[in-house]
């Protein structure tokens, strides 16, 4: 199905967007991971949680070498919730996991590898099939683990857009990515970075009370 463009915001450049915060923070060296498999894990159980807390998740899974499709299939669902108890929702969390490792038995044998290898609208249907995994959490998979030209929303990408009038409160999701996709190049460093970029200046300047406008490297953005 083809794609309906976006509507642009006259003022909206989302590559002068990129420009500006990369020369604020550089390379954003995000999502951090190993493997293309310890990504999509962390992109699941960081939902609704803070990365500090995934990250104890996954040191508990890495020590029990569960960083591996099979091997999490494998597990039992009581061990596997226990064992990323620190990302908080663990039991809900343990059967998103489970959901989306069966998924890519079903699809490919447990190959991650094969299950990506595919065209990125393939690869985000079969993902938000997946009970569990919703836009966001499809979306960072396919950019970050799959390497797929997908550009990731989240919250603070939308309160961002909100305060300098690019988008009206009831603006869906697939228009924000649109917008974003219209115009910045087709480069998987350019959409990895910009995500990146944009949740730093919504968790050090565009706070939801208390904003920094002042110091923000968006300050002079619109």
């Amino acid at each position: 199905m083809k794609r309906t463009e976006p509507e642009r915001h006259p003022g909206f450049d989302p590559l002068r967007l990129s420009r500006t915060l990369f020369d604020h923070y550089g390379p954003s060296g995000w999502w951090p991971g190993d493997s293309p498999c310890e990504v999509a894990i962390g992109a699941i159980l960081t939902q609704n949680t803070a990365w500090t807390n995934v990250e104890k998740a996954m040191a508990n899974l890495k020590a029990a070498s569960l960083i591996d499709v099979r091997r999490l299939h494998g597990v039992d669902g009581e061990r596997l919730a226990a064992l990323i108890r620190p990302a908080g929702y663990y039991n809900i969390k343990a059967r998103r996991l489970k959901n989306f490792v069966q998924a890519v038995m079903e699809a490919s044998s447990g190959d991650l590898g094969r299950f990506f290898d595919t065209d990125t609208q393939t690869l985000r249907s079969a993902l938000l099939m997946v009970n569990g995994i919703g836009r966001e959490t499809a979306d960072s998979i396919g950019c970050y683990a799959a390497g797929k030209l997908v550009f990731v929303v989240d919250a603070y990408t939308r309160r961002i857009l909100l305060r300098h009038g690019v988008i009206k409160d009831d603006a869906s999701y697939d228009h924000m990515r649109g917008l974003f996709e219209a115009g910045l190049p087709p480069e998987i460093s350019v959409y990895k970075d910009l995500h990146a970029h944009l949740v730093l200046v919504g968790k050090e300047f565009c706070r939801p009370k208390s904003p920094r406008c002042c110091e923000c490297p968006l300050r002079l953005f619109s």
